[in-house]
């Protein structure tokens, strides 16, 4: 029987003689490594050696990834390094060891020299890759390995809403692509207008065309094929002159380098949804653009019903794609929501419906609807025997590049090998990788960067696991001596970790895109110490200081989150907001409580406090977030279309009377006005306001001067139309005296 390792093998082998198994370094986790019977054998990478290149792999990409394999190259080094594709001469007698499998390679790795025998030239410059990989620390080990991914396309699409990424972020994402083996990248930034409205129709300019070009050099350079995606839907006319300017967008991208092209329809209403004009137009678009040119990757569209939330099987609509589009076109899809993981059930759902596998678009660690958080834990929830039912797995990331490579380097491994993918162990390999000068420290604020918070989809995410037992014990009594002890260690070691981040020099993009979160998770982490010390109770003289300074830093947190990160959307800093935070909280108000009524004082036991509620008999906006600031109360907009049924409603509610002083909301279509009406709860009975457009063409809805004055306990927004109608919710806010 063969000595085949995967995850759980690679992990124990890391600490024979005080070393780690070089392999273990390798990213994605290998498929099959098999080592010498008596372990594994590590040895110092050579300074020198020379290289046997196969004909096939000259002036490649493959080719040129060895020069940064090979330290240095001399004919006289005693160690060699062969590489070559199936049919070269020089790894003709490995070839029976080639897997069969696209992008497959075998490496081979002895005192005497390597081999990387690949399946084609992509296989070999992932060979070159898991070489580096392994000689990352400067020692190389003894072993075979078989490899391939278990996914045809694996990689990013960068789709979300937002500040798109900058050009060197994008460069260094590619370089990430090729080093962590995926092999796609999508440019689709909802917020390039030369991608959708306005400009869709019309050239970059000169600046942005010769970036663009770049880009697709890169790419090439990292084995990743670079998508240009074009998102027309929200305007687009079906007629000969949109088609033709369409084509017209994609010869210019053409001369530009691009070979790979993408239709996005997601995210619009009207008549661009309609799938059989989608199809006749992707059909066209493939028949004399793709199958044309002969050297075009195949069209991939994101449909318009792009989950099954949305979908109405009734309608037909995926249905309608399934059998019209030409079966070499790809069709994305994000799972059961928007924003959800992907299993077998829900694979063996969509595929029968669009008669091809799936092309998954997975929103994570997409933040632009919680842009207040950044998403640093671990990848999960994916099922791991879905290989054979998808075409590709892309990640739509953060609109912050670094820090978006914490789960994208775990994307990779997963979508290379399902069946030994281990997402803790890939999450701290993640880190290692990504801030090797610190990654004990970036580890322990990411386990408070994890979760989402409430979000109108509904998705959540683990964070603090190891803090959780903890908090169960203090909540049960939070006077508990040795578990206050344990949660300052905790809270210590989060400042002291925060600060180490915040001088480290080893990524400085990523500690500029984490510097305002640090910044918070820091003031969390002293408040934390305070609590702790008011709680324990030692000493009772000090307790007026300690008082002042946990308020102060209650002040001091709000303060950032109202200063810092102002997008529009989602604006604010949050930090360990799942466990750590609420922990403290609830440990403050006990501890103080327990004071004022030992001393008979009065000190304030409130912490945060939040006086408004959402309910909504709209599906979509039911799980919306809604937040107070000052004497404005908003609820926070949504990315996508909204399908707002015929008498549906929209309601928040006040803790108590307050006096109105204004009202706007904004669902993105002119003239919608008369279709609602906005009523104010004043003395337990609805009052109508009257509502306006201030012209034609403006899609803000506002109020009369009605509202102005009422002391109301409740807001409510309903559709009266008599008709279901499509809109967007780009706003909806009220402004208060009290």
């Amino acid at each position: 029987m063969k000595k085949t390792y995967l995850a759980a093998g690679l992990l124990l082998l890391c600490g024979i003689s005080g070393l780690r198994a070089q392999v273990s370094l390798v990213n994605p986790v290998p498929h099959q490594v098999v080592r010498p019977a008596s372990g594994a054998q590590l040895f110092t990478a050579p300074e020198e050696w020379k290289t046997n290149v196969g004909k096939t792999l000259l002036d490649t990409y493959a080719a040129a990834a060895i020069a940064e394999a090979a330290p240095r190259v001399s004919d006289k080094a005693a160690f060699t390094l062969t590489i070559g594709v199936k049919g070269d001469k020089n790894v003709k007698r490995y070839s029976k060891l080639i897997p069969a499998k696209a992008e497959g390679y075998y490496l081979k790795v002895d005192r005497e020299g390597v081999v990387i025998a690949a399946a084609d030239v992509r296989g070999a410059f992932y060979g070159v890759q898991s070489l580096l990989g392994m000689m990352r620390e400067g020692k190389l080990e003894t072993c075979e390995v078989k490899d391939f991914p278990d996914v045809r396309y694996r990689g990013v699409v960068e789709g979300f809403y937002g500040t798109p990424w900058t050009f060197d972020a994008r460069m260094s994402q590619l370089d990430f692509y090729g080093r962590n083996k995926m092999n796609v990248y999508l440019y689709g930034p909802k917020d390039d207008p030369y991608h959708s409205v306005p400009n869709w129709r019309l050239p970059y300019p000169e600046k942005e065309a010769a970036q663009i070009k770049q880009l697709v050099d890169h790419a090439h350079k990292n084995g990743v094929i670079f998508y240009w995606a074009i998102h027309p839907g929200a305007d687009i006319k079906w007629n000969n002159e949109d088609r033709d300017l369409l084509v017209k967008k994609f010869e210019n991208m053409y001369d530009l380098g691009v070979r790979a092209f993408a239709v996005f329809f997601d995210d619009i209403a009207g008549e661009g949804t309609r799938a059989e004009k989608q199809a006749e137009l992707l059909n066209y678009l493939d028949n004399n653009f793709v199958q044309k040119k002969k050297d075009v990757a195949p069209l991939v569209m994101c449909p318009t019903e792009y989950n099954k939330a949305w979908s109405n099987d009734a309608g037909g609509y995926l249905r309608t794609l399934g059998t019209q589009l030409n079966k070499d076109i790809e069709i994305m899809w994000t799972g059961n929501t928007v924003v959800h993981c992907i299993d077998k059930p829900s694979m063996e759902w969509i595929n029968e419906r669009i008669d091809r596998k799936a092309y998954i678009w997975w929103n994570y660690p997409v933040s632009d609807f919680v842009r207040d958080h950044l998403l640093l834990g671990p990848v999960y929830g994916n099922g791991l025997d879905i290989a054979d039912d998808m075409s590709a797995f892309v990640s739509n990331p953060m609109e912050h590049a670094e820090a978006s490579k914490v789960a994208l380097y775990s994307v990779a491994d997963y979508a290379w090998n399902m069946a030994a993918y281990d997402s803790l162990s890939s999450w701290e390999r993640a880190l290692r990788d990504i801030l090797p000068s610190a990654s004990a420290a970036l580890q322990t604020f990411a386990s408070y960067s994890s979760d989402l918070g409430p979000n109108g989809h509904g998705f959540r995410r683990d964070e603090s696991p190891e803090l959780q037992p903890l908090a169960r014990q203090l909540e049960a009594n939070p006077a508990d001596k040795a578990g206050l002890k344990e949660l300052m260690d905790r809270c210590v070691e989060l400042r002291r970790s925060v600060d180490v981040l915040l001088g480290d020099k080893g990524n400085e993009a990523l500690t500029n895109e984490m510097r305002p979160w640090l910044k918070q998770a820091k003031l969390l982490a002293e408040y934390g110490e305070a609590v702790c010390h008011i709680a324990s109770g030692e000493d009772e003289k000090s307790f007026p200081q300690l008082y002042a300074q946990a308020k102060s830093l209650q002040e001091q947190m709000y303060i950032l989150d109202l200063t810092e990160n102002r997008n529009p959307y989602q604006p604010g800093i949050k930090v360990g907001t799942k466990v750590l935070s609420p922990l403290l909280n609830r440990i403050f108000a006990a501890a103080v409580t327990s004071y004022n009524k030992a001393h008979g004082t009065g000190y304030d036991t409130q912490v945060e406090y939040q006086p408004y509620s959402l309910e909504s008999t709209v599906p979509q906006l039911a799980k919306q977030p809604v937040n107070g600031r000052g004497n404005e109360v908003a609820v926070s907009p949504s990315n996508e279309v909204i399908t707002w049924p015929a008498g549906a409603s929209l309601t928040v509610k006040m803790d108590k009377a307050r006096t109105l002083t204004g009202m706007a909301f904004d669902l993105g279509t002119p003239k919608i006005a008369s279709s609602f009406a906005l009523e104010a709860l004043v003395d337990g009975s609805w009052q109508k306001i009257g509502l306006l457009h201030y012209n034609e063409t403006t899609t803000t809805v506002n109020t009369t001067d009605a509202i102005s004055g009422m002391r109301a306990t409740a807001l409510r927004l309903t559709n009266t139309s008599g008709k279901e109608l499509k809109v967007y919710f780009k706003n909806f806010r009220f402004t208060k005296t009290d």
